[in-house]
Order: C-alpha cells, then sequence, then structure tokens
C-alpha cells in the first residue's frame, strides 16, 4: 500500500536572481495561454476570422484573467487584504515588512471567469463584432485546458490541499511540515479540466451543437464548477471559519452553485438562434 503514497517536496522556484525568482506557477500560467493561443487559432480559421482579431483577444482575456482573479480572490477569500494593502493585491510587489517580488499568488477561478464574461462583452462589441455567445462559446474550450494547467501549478506550490485521506494513499506535503497522505485534490481537478476540455473539443468539431448559441458555454460552466463543487469535498477549506459557510457548504461549493445552474439553463433553454 505505500506504492499509493506519494512524498512530495518540490521548490516551487525553477530559479531565483536575488528576490526574483521564476516558479513554476507562472511556467503553468504562460503555457496555458500559449496553448490556448494555438487551440484559438484552429478555432478561428476554422469559423473564417481573421487572425489579426485573435491577438486582441489574446490581450483581452490575459489582463481580464489576471485582474479578475486577483480580485477574485481577495473579495470572496480575504477581504479585508483588499482594504488593507489595496497595491500589493494589484502589484506582484510585497512593500512590507520588506519590499519583495511575490508574484501574482492568490487567484480565484470564480473571479476569473467573471472578469473573462465581462472582456469578452466588450471584444464581442468592439472587435469581432458577433454575438457575446458565439465567443464564449469558443473561449471557453480552451479555458477548460488552460484551468488544468493552474492547478498543477497550484500542486507544484503545494498549495490548495486535499483533506488527509486517513489511509496510505495520496501525497505527503512535506513542504508544509507533514507527514501524512492528503488527498491531491489539485490533481483531481486537472484531470477533470482536461476530460472536460476533451468533450467539449469533440463537441465542438464533431456536432453541429456549436450552432445553438451558449450551448457550449452553458456545458462548460455546468461540467466545470459541478466537478468543482465535488472536489471541493476533498479539500481543505481555504477560508478559516468557511468549512460550514451555508447549510455545511463551504465558499467554493456555494460559489459553485448558481453556475452550474447558469450552464444548465444555457444549455437547455428553448432558443436555437444562429
Amino acid at each position: 500500500m505505500i506504492l499509493l503514497q506519494i512524498d512530495w517536496n518540490p521548490a516551487p522556484e525553477i530559479f531565483k536572481i536575488g528576490s526574483f525568482a521564476v516558479r513554476y506557477y507562472s511556467l503553468m500560467f504562460v503555457i496555458a495561454f500559449t496553448l490556448g493561443l494555438h487551440l484559438m487559432k484552429k478555432i478561428f480559421i476554422n469559423e473564417k476570422i481573421p487572425l489579426e482579431k485573435l491577438d486582441s483577444l489574446f490581450i483581452y482575456m490575459v489582463i481580464s484573467i489576471l485582474i479578475g482573479a486577483r480580485l477574485g480572490h481577495f473579495l470572496f477569500y480575504d477581504p479585508e487584504f483588499l482594504f488593507r494593502k489595496p497595491l500589493e493585491v494589484i502589484l506582484p510587489f510585497q512593500f512590507s515588512p520588506t519590499f519583495k517580488f511575490t508574484g501574482f499568488a492568490g487567484l480565484a477561478s470564480h473571479g476569473a471567469v467573471i472578469g473573462a464574461i465581462i472582456a469578452m462583452y466588450l471584444y464581442s462589441r468592439k472587435v469581432l463584432k458577433k454575438p457575446l455567445l458565439f465567443i464564449l462559446d469558443r473561449v471557453v474550450i480552451v479555458s477548460a485546458i488552460g484551468g488544468a494547467f493552474v492547478r498543477l501549478g497550484n500542486l507544484m506550490n503545494s498549495e490548495i490541499i486535499g483533506k488527509p485521506t486517513g489511509t496510505d494513499y495520496g501525497f505527503v506535503f512535506q513542504r508544509l511540515g507533514e507527514d501524512f497522505p492528503r488527498h491531491p485534490a489539485q490533481l483531481y481537478e486537472a484531470i477533470s479540466y482536461v476530460i472536460i476540455f476533451a468533450i467539449l473539443w469533440f463537441i465542438y468539431w464533431k456536432t453541429n451543437k456549436k450552432q445553438k448559441l451558449g450551448y457550449l458555454f452553458g456545458m462548460y460552466f455546468a461540467l466545470t464548477f459541478f466537478a468543482r463543487f465535488v472536489i471541493e469535498f476533498f479539500k481543505e477549506a481555504q477560508v478559516e471559519g468557511r468549512e460550514n459557510w451555508i447549510l455545511g457548504l463551504n465558499t467554493g461549493q456555494v460559489l459553485s452553485i448558481p453556475l452550474v445552474l447558469m450552464g444548465l439553463y444555457f444549455m437547455f433553454r428553448t432558443s436555437n438562434s444562429k
């Protein structure tokens, strides 16, 4: 049974020069955006959309996801810090007690979703000149695989950890000073996002469901946040005292419920507008 236990203790930094460090978490973000750009290029070519509009999409997505995820983390999980040190929320630096480059540690997927939708609304009106749901149906496909890389970054950081398994199975997060196995919740999420990406990619290329505005967008929300809801049962709550926030559910689960319902609405609404 000891083969089911993994002693996990990777250094989160690839290399460091002074106070500046390049982390695996940052690398995972770069891979996610680069792969997303490549996949969206295939989609744009298939839709006969001029590729120069892809550059604008990339900029809109990078900025909106980083800002949305960053603000979302502090609004949902640590609002006190947001009002106490707003500059450290916006900028990747720590100013006190000493100046230090920290990167954007602390990102919330729910905030990233909100930021991306707002950005896609602006992009669809100002650049693409198509309905908002048209671009959302396509962006969510690559967002799924991007989410997998972000969770791998969390695993490399030994953060967003799972609950103790109570058995020999699991990851022992030695960097946290622990000697007992926990559920690798980050890995659970990464695998689920890869599966969701495969489903959406297949539906886009092999079926005509993309003709129904909002269908792929709705499926992404329903599957992603249902997976998030379930996996939260295996994760430690990210905010102390929020393990049983509402009706025994933690923050991540409560925030996921309306997004699952919204996804189901877009999947099964009667409108089939093209």
